[in-house]
C-alpha cells in the first residue's frame, strides 16, 4: 500500500493529494516534489495527522505561504503538511484569533473591518500567520512578537497553548523552529480608524518598495548586530554575482534571485556568499531562510 492510500484509508475526510510541487508552491520557484500533500482543516485534524505520521515514522515538512524557504531538489518520500485551509478569523474585543493559514492581507482586511490597527507592519509580507510566528516576521522595528499574545501549536502530537514567553521569540527565531506546528495565533491590536490604518499601511508599503521583484525567498541572511547583511555582501563585491541561474540581486544583495536555477544551485550560491563574507570580513552570516524538507 503506497503512502497516499495509507493516509486516505486512515483519514477519509482529510484533503490529500499526490505529487506536490515545491517549485509551484514556493516564492523561490524551484525544488522537487513531495510524494503526498495533506491539508488539515483544523487543529484537531492536524494533531491527529501528526500523531499518525510520528507513530509510523513517516517523514514530513510544514509549508505555509512558501516564502523564506528553499526546498530540496528531487523526490521527498514523505508528506508536505499544508496549513492553507486553517484560515479562520475571529474577533474578541481588541484581539483577533487567526488560523495558521491566514495571510497578512486577510488579517489586515479583517482587522480594518473591525476597526483594529496595529498589524499594518505585515503589509506586503508574503507570509501566513503560522509562518510569521515561526520566523518572527516583521519590518521597521515591528515584529509579530509585538502583537502576539499567545500561539496554539502541536507539540508531540498534542495541541497546547504557548504563552509569548514560551514562544522564545528572537531574531528570526522561535521555539516553533524545533518542529512544533503552529495552528493559530492570538493577536492584540488597538482601536483604530480607517484613515490611521491606511496611513500606516502606506508607510510600510513604501518601506518595501525598494525590494527586488522576481523569484526569491526574501532576505537570505539575518542582519548581524549593528550591521546589514546586504551591505556586507555588497562590500565583498558579490552584488549581481551569478552562477547556474542563481543571482545575488543587483538591487539588494541580501536577496538571491532564481533565474532558471535548481535548488542545489541556489544553495551553492548561499554557501559561496557565506564563505566569501566570512573570509573577507570575519563575519559569519546566519541564514534566516529555512531548508526543506
Amino acid at each position: 500500500m503506497d503512502l497516499y492510500t495509507r493516509l486516505r484509508t486512515r483519514f477519509p475526510r482529510l484533503a490529500l493529494g499526490r505529487d506536490f510541487s515545491f517549485a509551484r508552491n514556493t516564492t523561490i520557484g524551484c525544488g522537487g516534489t513531495a510524494e503526498v500533500w495533506a491539508s488539515p482543516a483544523d487543529g484537531e485534524e492536524a494533531a491527529a495527522l501528526l500523531r499518525f505520521l510520528g507513530r509510523e515514522g513517516i517523514p514530513l515538512c510544514f509549508l505555509g505561504a512558501g516564502a523564506n524557504v528553499l526546498p530540496a531538489d528531487g523526490r521527498f518520500a514523505g508528506v508536505a503538511v499544508l496549513f492553507r485551509r486553517m484560515n479562520a478569523l475571529a474577533a474578541d474585543g481588541e484581539c483577533v484569533l487567526a488560523g495558521a493559514g491566514v495571510t497578512g492581507g486577510s488579517l489586515l482586511r479583517f482587522a480594518e473591518a473591525h476597526a483594529l490597527g496595529g498589524f499594518e507592519f505585515l503589509t506586503g509580507i508574503p507570509a501566513t500567520l503560522g509562518g510569521a510566528a515561526v520566523m518572527k516576521a516583521g519590518v521597521g522595528g515591528r515584529h509579530l512578537c509585538d502583537v502576539a499574545e499567545s500561539v496554539i501549536g502541536i507539540e508531540g502530537g498534542v495541541l497546547r497553548r504557548f504563552t509569548r514567553e514560551e514562544c522564545a521569540f528572537a531574531e528570526k527565531q522561535s521555539v516553533f523552529q524545533s518542529g512544533i506546528a503552529v495552528v493559530a495565533v492570538r493577536l492584540r491590536g488597538r482601536a483604530s480608524g480607517s484613515e490611521e490604518i491606511a496611513a500606516a499601511r502606506a508607510y510600510y508599503r513604501a518601506r518595501r518598495a525598494h525590494l527586488p521583484k522576481g523569484r526569491s525567498m526574501g532576505c537570505v541572511f539575518v542582519n548581524p548586530p549593528a550591521c546589514s547583511a546586504g551591505a556586507l555582501i555588497e562590500a565583498c563585491g558579490l552584488k549581481g554575482y551569478a552562477v547556474n541561474g542563481a543571482r545575488v540581486s543587483p538591487q539588494h544583495a541580501n536577496f538571491i534571485l532564481n533565474e532558471g536555477a535548481s535548488s542545489s544551485a541556489v544553495a551553492a550560491l548561499i554557501r559561496f556568499v557565506k564563505e566569501e563574507v566570512f573570509r573577507k570580513t570575519g563575519v559569519l552570516l546566519r541564514e534566516e531562510i529555512r531548508y526543506i524538507p
